[in-house]
């Protein structure tokens, strides 16, 4: 399971934890602009925006989990099991597989309104990569520094979301997911008030009882509302460190630790990365299960005008300052 976040400072990120009990080995991987795309549906760019993100390279075709292209529109897909819904090919549709969904957004769109206007033409199809790898059940969270969408294939067709939280974990579908903030709607980053029985000598004993019911469990229902609540009242700086350092500890507050989620035969579900962008800068950062330091890839550091994909293995092993 996973969970993707927007936040706003002097510049605008956007990231998420991926939660799995497996990795695929996947790089930081960014496609230039020249690299040539083409697409189940018959559809060739052999020119488009360059993008960043994290991938899982096969055959020499990058199956990104997220990125963000050099206008500064991002895109995350997250798991989605039983909702998703993937249709037969449609004649008079643009017919894109999953696995494709990301880079055919990012590569022609350059902001969110693009991007809306080029979903309304779209059908994801029931196609996979291989035989070996099939397509995956997600919806998506897409943003750029305007707002942010949610879109989700299902069995009703393809449905387009605002999403004025800029969050997006895994099921049940989104609708639900913000009706069902109204049930904590009475959470408070203030102390509470005693409205139970103001007769009754009622006081605050800890810091932090404004958000008491406030979900920690590690469902994706109960990691929406967290990551929401944090997110919206969370205050950072303004300069690049502080606002990547509050990025991140929205993130912490809805990660997974080894241990806690048994997927059985000995595996567990943790948050193998986490990651940021800097929308602004195209820079982005990453950390690791193990790998508590930031590190960071600057797409414009690259030469964005070749033809062949860059990669950067992730930096997995703990790296740990001593200071005496």
């Amino acid at each position: 399971m996973c969970t993707a976040i927007t936040y706003q400072t002097k510049n605008h990120y956007f990231g998420r934890n991926l939660d799995l009990e497996y990795s695929y080995h996947e790089t930081v991987t960014i496609m230039p602009r020249n690299y040539p795309l083409t697409f189940r549906g018959g559809k060739n760019l052999p020119n488009h925006y360059a993008l960043i993100g994290m991938a899982f390279v096969a055959n020499d075709y990058p199956l990104y989990y997220d990125a963000m292209n050099e206008k500064g529109l991002a895109m995350a897909g997250l798991n989605f099991p039983d909702n998703a819904y993937y249709f037969p090919y449609q004649d008079d549709k643009e017919n894109v597989a999953p696995f494709e969904f990301i880079p055919y957004i990012l590569s022609q769109c350059q902001d969110l309104a693009e991007a809306k206007t080029l979903l309304e033409n779209i059908n994801l199809a029931n196609l996979n990569f291989s035989e070996e790898l099939k397509a995956s059940p997600l919806h998506w969270l897409i943003a750029d520094k305007t707002g942010s969408i949610t879109v989700e294939s299902v069995k009703e067709g393809l449905k387009v979301y605002d999403n004025p939280v800029g969050i997006l974990t895994n099921n049940p579908s989104f609708p639900y997911q913000m009706f069902n903030l109204n049930n904590y709607l009475s959470l408070s980053k203030e102390a509470p008030v005693n409205h139970f029985a103001p007769s009754l000598n009622l006081t605050t004993y800890s810091r932090g009882m404004g958000a008491l019911g406030l979900p920690g469990d590690l469902s994706s229902a109960s990691r929406f509302v967290k990551a929401t609540f944090t997110k919206m009242n969370a205050l950072s700086g303004e300069d690049e460190s502080a606002s990547i350092s509050q990025f991140y500890h929205i993130l912490n507050a809805v990660d997974q630790q080894r241990g806690c989620v048994d997927m059985g035969e000995g595996k567990y579900e943790i948050t193998i990365y986490s990651s940021c962008c800097n929308l602004d800068e195209g820079l982005y950062y990453y950390k690791t299960y193990e790998n508590s330091q930031i590190t960071a890839i600057n797409m414009h550091h690259e030469n964005l005008a070749g033809t062949t994909l860059v990669n950067y293995e992730l930096i997995t092993g703990q790296q740990i300052r001593n200071q005496n």
